[in-house]
Parts: structure tokens; C-alpha cells; sequence
């Protein structure tokens, strides 16, 4: 499995020779250093940890710029650890410091992208859970009320689960299953098909569906 951690740039669209219209979501990935490799011997599991986004010296605590010191890498503000990886689709062996880049995809790969969702803060239940809303007429006062939610005296409590009002969004989604439209190495974007999770210049990360 191959892996990359972007940041969300947009949305557009592009055509394709017959003249179709692609809708695409455009990702700024990359290029992320190695900056660990866990060994199942030594940590228990196996995976390789991949740093992005730049930033000022400084910026990050002693500990983290100490940390990707030692992989020679720039002081970067996202750490993610992907289990099961591979570097260019092939059993190789990793090194620290190791530059991953958007070449190690084609175009026409399947690839699951996950991220933070866009919050939208608390909802009631129609926008959810997409409830039926009650009647509008002859003086109802239940228009977007969620209505019983079971029992009085007994059990007197509300089960775990319910599907009620609270916060919406703003929660770690996985869209699976999505097609790398093209690929433009030169300024390190993927165009994947489709929305992915996250608002924009949010971080996500790209694994090969498989």
C-alpha cells in the first residue's frame, strides 16, 4: 500500500480527450519525508512515518524539531504513521529521510482519501439524521421537533445511541474507492475524481485502496 499525506486545495474540473467533464478534487501532496520506520522486532507493528507541511524554525517544540532532525527534515507540523506501507508499489526497503512523492501514484489508481469532515455545528434532527419533519398546520408545534424517544417511568433514561440533536461534522471520514483523475508531478498535485473529505487547506491522507 502506498501512502501520501496533501493538503486540500479545491475543487475544479478538467476534460478528458472524448470531451468528458471530470469533476475533480485538487491536492497539494507532498513531498513528505521518512521520518521513523517501526519495526515489528523492535515496536510491536509495522509502519512508516511519514512529516508534511513546512514550517519556520521554531515553531515546533525542541522534541519534535529534534525528532525529524534526525531524518534531515525540515521542521513540518503534520506527523502520521501509515501501517502496512510500501515506497513505489514495491517490497524495498525504506530509509529515514526517504522523500515520498506524488510519482509513486499513476493516473486511473484507486485510492481511499481520509480527513477531517466539515463541521457544521449543532444540528437538530432533520439536517442529521434526515428526519420527516411534522405537520405545518392547524397549530402543530411539532414542525422539526424529533418527537418521543421512548419510555417514562421506565426506564426513565435515554439510551446510548439515539439518533438525536447534537454537534455535526467536524469528525475523521474515509472516502473510499476514489479514481486519481491525473497527476502533476512538476507542482507535487494529485486530481483525485470526486469530493474528499475536509474543508479547504485542510490536511488529508491518500493510501492505495488495497
Amino acid at each position: 500500500m502506498s501512502a501520501i499525506l496533501g493538503k486540500k486545495l479545491g475543487m475544479t474540473q478538467i476534460f478528458r480527450e472524448d470531451g468528458e467533464v471530470v469533476p475533480v478534487t485538487v491536492i497539494e501532496a507532498g513531498p513528505c519525508p521518512v521520518t521513523a520506520i517501526r519495526k515489528p522486532e523492535r515496536d510491536g507493528y509495522s509502519a512508516i512515518q511519514l512529516a508534511f507541511d513546512e514550517v519556520k524554525k521554531g515553531k515546533l517544540s525542541k522534541a519534535e524539531e529534534g525528532h525529524l532532525a534526525k531524518a534531515d527534515a525540515a521542521p513540518m507540523r503534520v506527523v502520521v504513521e501509515f501501517r502496512d506501507t510500501t515506497i513505489d508499489n514495491q517490497e524495498e526497503e525504506v530509509t529515514l529521510g526517504q522523500e515520498v512523492t506524488v510519482s509513486n501514484f499513476e493516473a486511473g489508481q484507486k485510492v481511499k482519501v481520509a480527513g477531517i469532515s466539515i463541521g457544521k455545528g449543532f444540528q437538530g434532527t432533520v439536517k442529521r439524521h434526515n428526519f420527516s419533519r411534522g405537520p405545518v398546520s392547524h397549530g402543530s408545534h411539532n414542525v422539526r421537533a424529533p418527537g418521543s424517544i421512548g419510555a417514562s417511568a421506565y426506564p426513565a433514561r435515554v439510551f446510548k445511541g439515539m439518533r438525536l440533536p447534537g454537534q455535526m461534522g467536524n469528525k475523521r471520514a474515509t472516502q473510499k474507492g476514489l479514481e486519481i483523475a491525473d497527476i502533476d508531478s512538476e507542482r507535487n498535485l494529485l486530481l483525485i475524481k470526486g469530493s474528499v473529505p475536509g474543508s479547504r487547506n485542510s490536511i488529508v491522507e491518500i493510501r492505495s485502496d488495497g
